[in-house]
């Protein structure tokens, strides 16, 4: 038994200067601001994607330990590869399946890297980008197949395929329909509104702040239906985000350094290459990996990458791990705050200007994230409230793998293993 609810909503993209410079724009938020806790400046892992983050999250580790380093997966020849799509790929336990252990029911809709999971009731986020395509029969296979074709029997015809906002609809509907009706003691809650806008429009482009309303008003719509269910006085909710974004307009395509140097090949009339690599970039947008192998000369490799217009930073191997990054990388790059890295070769030239009339195919941005977390104002942000939480509180900083335990704290759990991250001090009330 559970000593309260939780229900973890995440706002993808959402950082600290959001809920600090546009407060008017999120009437719910403030309030639940004031109510609650809310820890400001949340520290993000490197690199700053989505799926590393969520996944860092849920475990309380880095991603050199629960293995979710990157978004997608390191396929040469695939213009659009597959991402970590399930919890297979993950090596740490999450706390969905800690709560599962324990007795407790679980919810979730679009978290990333769930699908195959052991959740009750799980709309897993499991083709590019988004969920929904026509392969209906994967998507069954990956979530709770019932439960998923009864809400999308419901609530289907709020969807327009996986666009935005539509898909956040959708997600909500699901959402506060399950809350309601099935009253799971965790619940987790992924939209994506604000993210896809920021990446077509940019940071703070009317759009993304368009979105940002619209994310207010479904966290209202989510506290209500606890409401509506009677759980409300024993449901501890946060609301989070999972990193922050840069705008950009200029895209580094490393690989074609290394194909002019004949460490890769490159497939003709294709942006893709060939699987018998020496060297590779993997992009994670505002950083890239860099996998070598053992024949190749890494400090000239480092010499070749250094000298490229846009590149900020190089961390080795060895630091990168530090930072628990990918261990398996031979180096990890950063670029400047106004460009990203793309994996592509056959491109006009090593660095190219992000074309207007491109943006919205495929890694065509405005804006992007996945840069380190030292990045200036690049923090992320989190807000506490519920019977559990101190009210009227801030926290200054924390790191995002604290966020975790915190919230098996919240339910009375504890991770079999210890954790890189800790409880955030000064956001649970002492129990008497």
């Amino acid at each position: 038994m559970a000593l309260h609810k939780l229900v973890v909503i995440s706002l993808d993209s959402m950082g600290f200067r959001d809920l600090n410079e546009l407060r008017t724009l999120v009437p719910h938020l403030d309030q639940l601001i004031k109510q609650g806790t809310w820890v400001k400046r949340v520290r993000g892992i490197f690199p700053t994607l989505t799926y590393p983050s969520h996944t860092s999250i849920i475990t309380g580790q880095y991603p050199a330990i629960h293995g979710i380093v990157n978004n997608t997966k390191l396929q040469p020849r695939r213009e659009s590869p597959d991402w970590y799509w399930y919890r297979k790929d993950v090596k740490a336990m999450p706390l969905y399946d800690v709560a599962r252990e324990a007795g407790l029911t679980t919810a979730a809709f679009l978290w990333p890297v769930t699908a195959g999971s052991k959740i009750n009731y799980n709309l897993a986020e499991i083709f590019p980008n988004r969920i929904w395509t026509n392969q209906v029969l994967v998507s069954l296979k990956a979530s709770s197949p019932l439960f998923l074709y009864k809400m999308n029997h419901r609530y289907g015809k709020l969807r327009r395929g996986i666009k935005q906002p539509w898909l956040d609809d959708f997600v909500t509907a699901c959402a506060v329909d399950t809350i309601k009706n099935k009253r799971p003691d965790l619940t987790l809650i992924h939209l994506v509104d604000m993210d896809s806008m920021r990446h077509r429009n940019g940071v703070r482009s009317p759009q993304a702040k368009a979105a940002l309303k619209r994310l207010d008003s479904r966290v209202a719509k989510i506290i209500q239906a606890s409401r509506d269910a009677g759980t409300y006085d024993d449901t501890d909710f946060v609301i989070l985000g999972d990193h922050y974004q840069i705008n950009v307009d200029k895209m580094i395509h490393l690989n074609m350094v290394f194909a002019k140097h004949g460490l890769l090949t490159p497939i003709k009339e294709k942006t893709t290459y060939k699987n018998d690599w020496q060297a590779t970039a993997k992009t994670c947008d505002g950083e890239t990996y860099v996998y070598a192998k053992k024949s190749v000369n890494l400090s000239k490799l480092k010499q070749l990458v250094a000298g490229v217009e846009g590149v900020e930073r190089i961390y080795d191997g060895a630091e990168a791990v530090k930072l628990g990054a990918d261990p398996k990388c031979a180096f990890l790059v950063e670029a400047k705050p106004g460009y990203y890295f793309t994996d592509e070769v056959n491109r006009p030239a090593v660095v190219e200007k992000v074309d207007p009339n491109s943006l919205g195919s495929h890694d065509r941005y405005r804006a992007v994230h996945g840069y380190g977390p030292n990045q200036p104002d690049y923090f992320t942000t989190a807000i506490f409230v519920g019977p559990s939480i101190n009210q009227g509180k801030t926290v200054e900083t924390a790191h995002l793998v604290d966020e975790g335990p915190t919230f098996a704290k919240i339910l009375g759990l504890h991770y079999p293993a210890p954790t890189a991250g800790q409880i955030i001090p000064g956001v649970i009330k002492k129990r008497g």
